[in-house]
């Protein structure tokens, strides 16, 4: 099923984001936290998709299908463009078709010294453009309710997000952001701009200080007072920095859900257990 058909059905959606096991031995032994997630009866999941040529790729194929056949939940593929060529393309495409992927989250690709730029695809924008006419893919794209780090202004970077949805982006995933106020604003930003897709905010629990300040580096979102006070209080606490971190996790997903959004997309990290709890606390709302 495509997920834009899925907003013509009901209000709200519930999804989670993994990602593969980096060992292709590690892909067997997944099953322990598909099975735990979908239980909890997810809309979609999302996999993502590294530059790392042939094999990532095969690795989140595997992944979404297994996701698809064995556990009756449909997959969203992560596709990255930036490090690939048409043909490349093409044929991540035709494999996706095969296995009966329907949806894709078009994105452009972080940069990095390890994989080679190939400057064909320059933005999500120009690889939805290029498949949306021969593929009868359901496409998403990302959005950051904060500035991407590499974003000059707001205003250009609403413009380059209204072009992706020009060409065909149904469905937006937001960045992780930590400060509700920031996605509201996006969000008008977007209704001024004409952008009238539905616009899902990702939340990422806190439950590791070190991974969570790496994240928010690499997307720019910022630090609530509130959300700082957490962890440098509960930063060498384990335990208490999980509590703590679920908890917020928990305030911010109810205040997004009484304000009318189109869901909530959880980054999981590939910890089953944050996404019980949370779907536990909010099972009674959504």
């Amino acid at each position: 099923m495509k997920v834009s058909d899925m907003y013509k059905t009901k209000n709200r959606t519930l999804s989670f984001e993994i990602f593969p096991p980096k060992k292709d031995t590690e892909l067997e032994n997944i099953d322990e936290t598909l099975e735990i997630l979908c239980e909890l009866k997810p809309d979609f999941i999302s996999v993502t998709f590294g530059a790392g040529g042939s094999v990532n790729r095969n690795r989140t194929i595997k992944l979404a299908k297994k996701i698809k056949d064995k556990y009756h939940v449909e997959p969203v593929v992560h596709l990255t463009c930036l490090h690939y060529d048409k043909d490349e393309i093409d044929s991540f495409a035709r494999e996706m078709q095969s296995e009966g992927i329907e949806n894709i989250l078009a994105l452009r690709g972080d940069r990095t010294p390890k994989a080679q730029e190939k400057n064909v695809f320059l933005h999500a924008s120009d690889l939805i453009e290029y498949l949306k006419p021969n593929y009868d893919f359901d496409f998403l794209g990302a959005c950051y309710p904060e500035l991407h780090p590499e974003s000059e202004n707001r205003i250009k970077e609403i413009k380059q997000l209204k072009k992706k949805v020009d060409a065909g982006a149904s469905t937006l995933l937001s960045q992780l952001f930590f400060d509700n106020d920031m996605f509201f604003r996006f969000c008008e930003d977007c209704k001024l701009a004409d952008i009238d897709v539905p616009i899902v905010p990702g939340v990422m629990p806190v439950i590791n200080a070190a991974q969570i300040k790496r994240m928010v580096s690499l997307c720019n979102a910022s630090f609530p007072e509130r959300f700082q006070r957490i962890i440098n209080r509960y930063e060498n606490n384990k335990e208490a920095l999980f509590d703590a971190g679920m908890s917020y996790a928990l305030s911010q997903i109810i205040d997004l859900l009484v304000s009318d959004i189109p869901g909530i997309h959880l980054y999981t990290m590939n910890n089953p257990t944050v996404a019980r709890r949370i779907c536990e606390g909010i099972k009674n709302i959504v």
